[in-house]
């Protein structure tokens, strides 16, 4: 299994949910990132979602796509992030890491890199997140339709492909969904962006369900999750709650060892209440 799969029977052994925050990578300040993710660690994370900064998002709301924007003046892209995660795995060889973004970062780097010889256009990516350490992908923008054999590469590479799901979904495109990902579905808990502030919990606990009935994997809600009253309301319907917004509004004004102190103290609460 892999390292997100080996996570999700560890804490349903256990009977807990699991926290999955997200950070932007190279956000606020270049380099803090591993420090960072250490932090996420103690403050109670059980799996990381570490976002790659693109200049043009279509999911992200104000707050992250500013945080992409400071990260890329600070000189993050695709290759940064990968030795971020590099560099956090020298400390920790557990906690499972998914990448977040966008398909022309990937498709970038796959371009500059080069494909081998006999390999898939999409190989160097594979290769790259593999050697860092990195367990799933989430690229908003790939399609089922196209991902057939870049999920296959990802299984042999011992990483999970991760899909969105959206109140919008339909029972075939779940059922399509279902076919290729692994590790866990990302629910978007609302017909919006990143950060919104109209969570309706009632609506999420009704969609999980029918959710279920076409996948058999972990089904994670995030999108409008800011504090731990909401995150404790949909970790009593879901396998896992994903914060993120509130995380980089927290710390986009901390600096030094403020900046990890600072997500670490508000995890801690949301973990609490997760537990709970």
């Amino acid at each position: 299994m892999s390292r997100i799969q080996t996570t999700f029977a560890h804490l349903q052994a256990q009977g807990r949910k699991a926290l999955i925050p997200y950070v932007m990578s190279g956000f606020p300040e270049a380099g803090c990132t591993p420090d960072l993710m250490h932090a996420l660690v103690r403050g109670g994370a059980d799996i990381i979602e570490l976002g790659i900064p693109f200049s043009d998002p279509m999911a992200d709301g104000p707050v992250i796509q500013a945080a992409g924007e400071k990260a890329i003046a600070n000189g993050t892209g695709l290759a940064q992030v990968l030795d971020a995660v590099r560099i956090f795995r020298e400390g920790n060889g557990h906690t499972p890491v998914v990448l977040m973004g966008y398909a022309n970062s990937i498709e970038a780097y796959n371009l500059h890199h080069g494909a081998r010889e006999g390999e898939p256009a999409h190989g160097p990516f594979v290769h790259a997140a593999s050697a860092a350490g990195v367990d799933g992908v989430l690229v908003v923008d790939y399609p089922p339709e196209e991902c057939a054999t870049f999920a296959q590469d990802l299984r042999e590479h011992g990483m999970d492909l991760i899909f969105l799901l959206a109140p919008t979904s339909t029972d075939a495109r779940m059922e399509q969904i279902a076919r290729l990902a692994t590790g866990y579905v990302y629910y978007v808990s609302l017909k919006g962006v990143t950060g919104s502030g109209a969570l309706d919990t009632s609506a999420v606990a009704r969609a999980i369900p029918h959710i279920r009935q076409h996948v058999s994997i972990p089904v994670g809600v995030g999108f409008g999750i800011r504090d731990a009253a909401t995150a404790r309301a949909i970790a009593e319907h879901a396998d896992a709650v994903v914060i993120g917004s509130r995380i980089l509004q927290l710390i986009g004004d901390q600096s030094g060892a403020a900046i990890a102190e600072k997500a670490a103290s508000f995890l801690q609460g949301i973990r609490e209440a997760v537990d709970a």
